[in-house]
């Protein structure tokens, strides 16, 4: 019987301390008032950025170079990894550097010149030259045949080497972008001749796309314009410009192409500009046309 009166009053005196310390815990923490938290860390901005006036962040390094006419992105890109762009000397390690102007950039040494404004040139390709600026093997390229007085340009899609025609050439790398998109929707236009037969029907079908040896090709506007002899004129106008599209679409109909020109890119046409002849955009059309990009 004592024993069991010693053990209830140690579970008393248990409960007595516990109690007590709870309440000293409680009492020390309506004391100490709300707890401190740690003020955040300041944060880091990423390696080459630079902060414009009102704290706005700028662009990509690679995208303004475009605009500034220097290369198209991928180029650009090129020109990073090959250490040949620099920062205030110091060779750029990365195409994600972001900046908000072209001040201490260098390209190959030599400073770079802010973006001036955008201009588009109509340039009717021969046949026989190649849509880019050298060839390994020598072969002519459209630069060849361009005047020497024109600026440096960058060739808005391309045309194969027997596809003559309508190419624009631009000194904004932004605006040759926004042109090749396939969802921007700026049509292409072209007339090929082809050998073989085809009807308006099948032509026709093309407006629901087609897809050819796994490669799936948007709508295309076809309509069959003439026939000369064994020849058929056909008029086709796309808004993807996949490579060879014209070609591989109507070689899958049975026709074998033997001549395509480009006609026209978006509002820009050939018109009678002779081969190998250049015109300038003006510039109030250009502004007015981008507006409708989307």
């Amino acid at each position: 019987m004592g024993d069991q009166r010693d053990r209830q009053r140690g579970r008393g005196e248990h409960r007595r301390q516990v109690g007590g310390r709870a309440a000293a815990g409680a009492d020390r923490g309506a004391r100490s008032g709300p707890r401190r938290l740690k003020p955040p860390k300041p944060k880091v901005e990423p390696q080459g950025v630079r902060k414009a006036s009102g704290g706005k962040e700028g662009q990509r390094i690679a995208k303004l170079l475009a605009r500034a006419g220097i290369a198209s992105r991928r180029e650009i890109e090129r020109m990073i990894e090959a250490r040949r762009i620099a920062i205030d000397d110091v060779p750029l390690e990365t195409p994600a550097t972001i900046v908000t102007s072209l001040r201490g950039v260098t390209v190959d040494g030599k400073p770079v010149q802010a973006p001036a404004p955008a201009r588009l040139f109509l340039f009717h390709k021969p046949s026989g030259l190649l849509t880019t600026e050298r060839d390994p093997k020598g072969r002519p390229t459209i630069y060849d045949r361009l005047p020497d007085d024109l600026p440096r340009v960058v060739p808005v899609g391309r045309l194969d080497l027997n596809t003559e025609g309508l190419l624009l050439l631009t000194t904004d790398g932004e605006l040759k972008r926004q042109l090749e998109l396939p969802a921007t929707g700026v049509t292409r236009t072209y007339r090929a001749r082809a050998y073989g037969n085809v009807s308006q029907e099948q032509l026709e079908d093309l407006i629901e796309g087609i897809e050819i040896e796994g490669v799936r090709y948007g709508s295309i506007d076809a309509n069959l314009e003439r026939r000369t002899g064994a020849n058929t004129w056909i008029e086709m106008k796309l808004t993807e410009g996949k490579n060879r599209e014209v070609r591989r679409v109507l070689e899958h109909l049975g026709l074998k192409v033997s001549r395509l020109i480009r006609t026209a890119y978006g509002p820009f046409v050939l018109d009678d500009l002779p081969a190998g002849g250049v015109a300038e955009v003006r510039q109030h059309d250009l502004v007015v046309f981008r507006k409708t990009l989307k």
